[in-house]
Formats: C-alpha cells, structure tokens, sequence
C-alpha cells in the first residue's frame, strides 16, 4: 500500500494525521506543499483545495484530519 500524505507548514491537521500514521506503524510518504508548491497545482487539478491530503496509488482517499477513516485505514 503506497500512501502519500500532502501538508503545509503550521497545520496543526497535518500533524495529528502525520502522528496518527506514525503511532500506527503506517508507512507513507509526505509532501510539504509550503517546501514544494507544484504539489499545489497537483491538489488543485484533482478538485482538493486543503490539507492534509492522503492518497493511496495516487488516488485520494482521506482529506481533512478524519480520525474515523484513519481508524478505518489502521484496521487494514
């Protein structure tokens, strides 16, 4: 399962997904948008205008902090 998680800097959303991933042993790869903007361009083509944004084979399967779909996700 390859998992990409899409962030900013100071967003404090971001980092309780990012420490949720983390406490759960759930690998993923993180893309700042604040460090790297042309991941903004590829948010915004596929109709997502916030993070965090968490895809899955680079399909988006959680936007926003969703405890519930994270506990989903952990479940797997």
């Amino acid at each position: 399962m390859a998992l990409d998680l899409y962030t900013k800097d100071n967003c404090i959303q971001c980092k309780m997904t990012k420490k949720f991933l983390m406490e759960n042993n759930i690998e993923f790869g993180e893309h700042n948008i604040s460090d790297h903007p042309e991941y903004i361009n590829y948010l915004k083509e596929k109709g997502l205008r916030t993070v965090p944004v968490l895809e899955q084979d680079h399909a988006p399967i959680i936007n926003g902090f969703r405890p519930d779909l994270l506990k989903k996700l952990a479940a797997q």
